[in-house]
């Protein structure tokens, strides 16, 4: 291998850069990395602080949080007892109104979270005391005797340290408490549970419920509720501060929205909170899995471009979670902005740096090596004697410039033996494909236009977008089903399959792709001149074939070459003779076979070969609905073992069934031709049913 110093020294310097650059380079580096360094330290600090931040005002809302939902559910069971035992004690009987809307009413007023007192008979009965906000209540009384859908509702305005009634009203109302859960499993348990009701005399008003049966004397009078409304949890989310702009929900385990803060909700007004960061809540339910339902889990998410720290925690009422979402920048932008103007003056530093030592690396290296490639260039031209030694207060320069002198004193000693054009000669080193290939089994096919020679003829340049259109297509349905294209040879197109990546169903890759072919030309409208559907023939073969780089030392390319190939397009053309569009070989119906569905056309010997071929028409494939069915194939089959038998009269009655059934068929009217033809002239005992094709 022979290398000109002088080129190759040209090559590298196109790639190089500068020395003033890089030692400015490599400063600037030294800074703005230990520059990053001291930022990313420094960010790290103040991201942790924030975030410790942040965790605490979390931890303050869930205890704050925690204590609410704590309080709510232990009135809603003191509340339940405390009447329950007056029913137990028989101090209060469930039939006595005015005694019981006495209790009732106290318990609404002393409890402030608790929305209903509720009793509900086995008669279908129901007695319910409801505030209305904070400024009034209702009694209400659902007779057996209103069964037909009315309500008695006395109405009260809270005053200080007692109620006055309003007035009395009654309403058509279709609740039965009788077909409620919380009633009916109430009425079955042996102690009080909760449930989530969502259905009120009211209304719909999402609620939750503590319900179990009274028993006196060992008799069921009925089930005795205490109701929460979700508004009351809503109008205490909104006390509370979650950041600037952040939030807190209360959502259950399947994610559905418990309450999300809203002043103004009680009784009397849904709860109309805001809800735009309850997707990140979901989100982490979800992300959490059972973890976060169990212990206190937070995550970092994003959402539109946003980071949120989100944390779930699990309250005191089961299956229920606080979702505290507090967008990052609240707390981590301070820490940014200061972060930006430190990368500022960082930055702002670093280019001074830099410029100071290029101005250096100028004076101290960069002229002094600039002097020295100069001499190299004398070498270059072999101008040997215009090299000089330069000084350097750089030893390494120093050297360099001396050892560079030294060498052209050396070569001066062969300039006379040493032809200088001989020296300054290109001498490349190319790295080339060698021609070779191996011998596999592999599907090759073949497709072209029908008459497209005398189409190209009367369109003339007219045909080069109706064949752009139809190579583009054809070519894209190859590449899909994983064939590789050999090549274009006018309207002729041939690909194969198995090659270079190995596919042990090239075989029925290669028909699903013919029948692909087929199916889109069909479909794509693309016409001849005359205004007829463009024709496509294929044949396709399968076998043992060379495939490889083939060529010239010059010139290669990756095909197959074989008799084999040969045969597929001997196939294609044959296509004309059978009047058919796409016919297999044997050994690719073998390969194929439980995959396609194909008929046996007939034994051939193609040009060139002697010996009979069994060629197969493809109809489709297996797995395709829209193929065509019915018996023909099989008596087009039959019809040909009958003919190969030499038994003509019978071939004959098969192939006319298979006219009947399809009323054209060129290989039936073909094959019926013959039958008659031999049946009227017996073949000699040297006939073979072996059909020769006489052209390519």
């Amino acid at each position: 291998m022979n290398v000109d110093p002088a080129r190759q020294f040209r090559e590298i310097a196109r790639l190089t850069v500068s020395i003033r650059l890089a030692v400015s380079a490599l400063v600037l580096t030294a800074i703005l990395l230990t520059a990053a360094l001291s930022s990313l330290l420094w960010w790290r600090t103040a991201e942790a602080t924030s975030r410790q931040l942040a965790s605490t005002i979390n931890d303050q809302i869930v205890a704050a949080v925690r204590k609410e939902v704590s309080a709510i559910v232990d009135e809603a069971r003191a509340a339940h007892t405390a009447i329950r035992t007056l029913f137990l004690q028989n101090v209060l009987d469930t039939r006595e109104a005015d005694k019981r809307e006495f209790v009732f009413l106290s318990q609404l007023q002393s409890q402030a979270t608790i929305s209903w007192v509720a009793f509900g008979w086995p008669d279908g009965s129901f007695f319910a005391a409801h505030k209305l906000g904070d400024r009034r209540l209702e009694m209400m009384e659902i007779s057996l005797t209103d069964h037909a859908g009315q309500r008695r509702v006395d109405e009260y305005d809270v005053v200080p340290g007692d109620i006055e009634f309003t007035h009395r009203r009654f309403e058509p109302t279709d609740f039965h408490v009788a077909d409620r859960a919380w009633f009916k499993t109430g009425l079955a348990a042996e102690e009080p549970q909760w449930f989530r009701v969502v259905d009120h005399p009211t209304g719909e008003r999402p609620s939750i419920a503590f319900a179990g049966p009274i028993d006196v004397y060992q008799e069921r009078q009925g089930v005795l509720a205490i109701m929460i409304e979700y508004t009351r949890l809503a109008r205490f989310l909104s006390q509370l501060e979650v950041g600037r702009t952040g939030t807190a929900f209360i959502i259950d385990d399947s994610g559905e929205l418990v309450a999300a803060p809203d002043k103004d909700a009680d009784e009397l007004h849904v709860a109309k909170g805001d809800t735009k960061l309850l997707p990140l809540a979901r989100m982490a339910l979800v992300k959490a899995g059972d973890a976060g339902r169990k212990e206190a889990w937070r995550s970092r998410l994003t959402s539109a471009g946003a980071a949120y720290e989100v944390a779930l925690t699990p309250l005191p009422f089961p299956g229920w979670s606080l979702a505290t979402v507090i967008p990052e920048a609240e707390f981590l932008g301070p820490v940014e902005t200061t972060l930006r103007r430190l990368i500022l003056g960082l930055a702002v530093g670093a280019v001074l740096a830099a410029l100071a030592s290029a101005m250096l690396a100028r004076s101290v290296i960069a002229a002094p090596l600039s002097r020295v490639v100069g001499e190299l260039r004398h070498v270059e031209a072999f101008a040997l004697e215009q090299v000089r030694r330069h000084p350097s207060r750089l030893r390494e320069i120093a050297s360099l410039s001396g050892a560079i002198a030294e060498m052209a004193a050396g070569l001066s000693a062969f300039r006379k033996f040493i032809p200088a054009d001989l020296v300054r000669a290109l001498l490349r080193q190319g790295v080339e494909a060698k021609p070779g290939g191996s011998v596999q089994e592999l599907s090759v096919m073949f497709i072209d236009i029908a008459g497209f020679t005398g189409l190209s003829e009367r369109l003339g340049d007219r045909v080069v977008p109706l064949l752009s259109r139809y190579l583009d297509m054809t070519s894209e349905i190859i590449v899909a089903n994983g064939g590789t294209i050999d090549k274009f040879i006018g309207d002729a197109v041939m690909a194969f399959w198995g090659a270079p990546q190995p596919q042990a169903d090239h075989a029925a890759r290669c028909c699903r792709a013919a029948l692909a072919c087929r199916r889109a030309v069909d479909q794509s409208g693309l016409a001849d001149d005359l205004g007829q559907p463009l024709q496509i023939r294929i044949g396709i073969n399968s076998g043992r074939m060379l495939v490889g780089n083939i060529g010239s030392e010059l010139r290669l390319n990756y095909t197959v070459i074989g008799d084999a190939v040969n045969v597929a397009s001997r196939l294609e053309g044959a296509n004309k003779s059978y009047g058919t569009q796409i016919l297999i070989g044997e050994t690719t119906e073998r390969l194929a076979r439980g995959a396609v569905v194909t008929r046996e056309v007939d034994s051939i010997a193609v040009y060139g070969r002697e010996e009979g071929l069994s060629v197969h028409e493809l109809i489709g494939m297996v797995d395709d609905d829209a193929i065509e069915g019915g018996s023909w194939i099989a008596d087009y089959e039959r019809g040909l073992a009958a003919y190969r038998a030499r038994r003509f009269a019978t071939a004959l009655a098969d192939f006319e069934a298979v006219l009947k059934q399809r009323g054209h068929d060129r290989p039936a009217e073909l094959m019926s031709g013959r039958c008659r033809q031999l049946a009227t002239a017996s073949p000699d005992a040297a006939w073979r049913p072996v059909a020769a094709l006489t052209s390519k």
